[in-house]
C-alpha cells in the first residue's frame, strides 16, 4: 500500500496478535488487513505513548 501505512511491530499472545502501525486513519489499517488476508477485529488509535522516561 505504499507509504500510506507502515508496520512497526507485533506482539503475540497465546490467543491474539497485536500489531502496531503508523497510518493516517482506521480505514487504511482495515484496507491493509483486507488486502493482506488477515483479520482486524479492533483498530484503536494511540493518543499518547508512555514509557519509563515519561514517568514522574
Amino acid at each position: 500500500m505504499g507509504p500510506r501505512i507502515q508496520w512497526v511491530e507485533s506482539f503475540v499472545t497465546p490467543d491474539r496478535i497485536y500489531c502496531v502501525y503508523i497510518a493516517p486513519d482506521e480505514d487504511t489499517v482495515r484496507e491493509h488487513a483486507k488486502l493482506g488476508g488477515f483479520p482486524a477485529n479492533r483498530v484503536s488509535e494511540v493518543k499518547r505513548m508512555i514509557d519509563p522516561t515519561t514517568a514522574e
